[in-house]
């Protein structure tokens, strides 16, 4: 487990996921072990959705990639690079077309491996400045590699009726559930407010839209992505790629409570 530190703040990091934030004891993560989800935060890439009506087929410039539901990234195992008092960055490394046992196997996928047609480097950085938790995603590999990503963190919800402010609009935690498993799109946004018994600010550079998730009444996932799976059929996910140039891309979330 490595803790950050930095006036009324604590970051709980647990192998690279996200487990606890807490700002004056308050705690903003959803716990693992409570109803709604089995864990607290996790990343899709290098594609988002689900691709079990599509064989688990995702097609690439390359070839055909084995993936499952929101990509491969998330059954690696993330190694610790630095750490600080207040920072830490993790990494993830695939070798292309390395195969990956699959966590959903046989319960929920007849694939038992995944595998991916391009080699990647994934970094998760976390920084905890005096304004709130800064989380980065730099992307390493060759030209023109094809991804999305998302970022997938859960929120405990304190309050019966919490609000989520996305611009001018504002969804009720009931819309959310109302939409179930497909998430509750939001595009062209770049920040998100949860006002619930304190207000929580998402907000994010690279990813331009989010998704909405829940299925229970104690948290909800505030999702920055790329791309929105739900638009295209499962079929044809690989419409929502972008395409790495000569540099590393980085995307950030900045995570604030008052």
């Amino acid at each position: 487990m490595v803790i950050l530190q930095n006036g009324n703040q604590t970051v709980k990091i647990d192998k690279g996921e996200l487990v606890g934030y807490q700002v004056d004891g308050h705690e903003v993560i959803h716990q693992k072990g409570s109803p709604g989800w089995r864990s607290s935060d996790t990343e899709m890439f290098p594609i988002i959705g689900p691709t079990s009506e599509a064989h688990f087929q995702v097609q690439t410039p390359r070839d055909i990639a084995i993936m499952d539901q929101h990509g491969i990234l998330r059954e690696l195992e993330y190694e610790l690079e630095t750490s600080s008092a207040v920072s830490a960055v993790f990494k993830k490394e695939y070798k292309e077309r390395s195969p990956v046992r699959n966590s959903k196997f046989p319960e929920k996928s007849n694939k038992q491996f995944l595998y991916y047609t391009y080699g990647f480097l994934f970094k998760k950085q976390f920084l905890l400045t005096e304004a709130g938790l800064e989380i980065s995603f730099v992307v390493s590999g060759e030209r023109d590699m094809p991804f999305m990503l998302g970022y997938h963190p859960a929120f405990k919800l304190h309050n019966e009726n919490p609000t989520i402010l996305a611009g001018a609009r504002k969804i009720s935690l009931k819309e959310v559930l109302a939409i179930g498993s497909r998430a509750y799109k939001v595009a062209d946004c770049e920040k998100i407010v949860l006002k619930d018994e304190k207000e929580v600010t998402v907000e994010t550079e690279g990813f331009q839209n989010f998704m909405l998730w829940t299925e229970v009444e104690n948290m909800i996932c505030l999702e920055p992505i790329t791309f929105y799976p739900y638009d295209v059929e499962q079929k044809n996910l690989n419409d929502g790629f972008q395409f790495l140039g000569n540099d590393d891309q980085v995307f950030r979330v900045k995570i604030s409570v008052s």
